[in-house]
């Protein structure tokens, strides 16, 4: 955990130390659109201030959904976040391609990719993307190294999923509307003693003996950051004065 540790620090400043203005002077438009659409790159997660894995790509399109060549696409953020690039023309297939780095601060960050019609319409699509502190961070790790295999249904060529085998499906950490009724006390519980603890599957085995209570907090962590739809945490409940 310490190397870990170590390595997302030299991430983070890595990052920092190499952003660059994400302005830069918009070519002219050869073509317009009637509607822009997310490709691919929403719904990412990284450490705060590093570069996501994927590339954000956006299509422009005219009227009836044919992809336009020539489009000026401009991308939109909360102040710390890099583009680059920041804007350019929509390639053959009608597409755009930014390579995105969050900012400093931990939470989630709308991004905006514009484009006009030939009107001068404002055409927009959002994509939100995830910015982890340390601790979040941690916990995905955590996850990656002992939940992903049973809370993940896809397989990937490191990984192969033993979702299909179990008898009671597990929830992704994304599943807010399932995960976010538990508290921080139910999930600790799940995590620490296993499913039946909380009266779920025996399938889910306790993990009190190998994860540390730091680590446990960490997994939650994590499973808060990537909620969707994002948790809320419950706010001071003061009770009134009945005199």
């Amino acid at each position: 955990m310490k190397r870990f540790g170590i390595l997302f620090v030299l991430l983070v400043a890595a990052a920092g130390c190499s952003r660059q203005p994400s302005s830069t002077a918009a070519p002219p438009p050869a073509a317009y659109g009637a509607a822009i659409v997310a490709s691919s790159g929403d719904k990412q997660i990284a450490a705060a201030g590093v570069w996501l894995e994927q590339p954000v790509v956006v299509q422009v399109n005219d009227a009836q959904g044919n992809a336009v060549a020539g489009a000026l696409v401009a991308m939109e953020a909360p102040a710390g976040v890099v583009f680059s690039p920041s804007n350019g023309l929509t390639d053959s297939s009608g597409q755009f391609t930014s390579t995105v780095a969050l900012g400093g601060q931990a939470g989630r960050y709308q991004l905006r990719a514009v484009t006009r019609d030939r009107s001068g319409k404002r055409l927009e699509v959002k994509l939100e993307e995830t910015a982890m502190d340390y601790q979040q961070v941690l916990g995905h790790e955590l996850n990656l190294q002992y939940c992903d295999r049973c809370h993940n249904s896809e397989s990937t060529a490191e990984r192969v999923s033993n979702y299909d085998n179990l008898t009671a499906k597990p929830h992704a950490f994304s599943e807010g509307d399932a995960l976010s009724k538990l508290t921080d006390e139910d999930l600790a519980a799940i995590i620490s003693h296993g499913g039946p603890a909380l009266g779920r599957s025996a399938e889910m085995p306790p993990w009190g003996y190998t994860l540390s209570r730091s680590g446990i907090q960490a997994l939650i962590a994590y499973i808060r950051a990537v909620s969707d739809p994002p948790y809320r945490t419950k706010g001071v409940v003061y009770a009134r004065n009945r005199n």
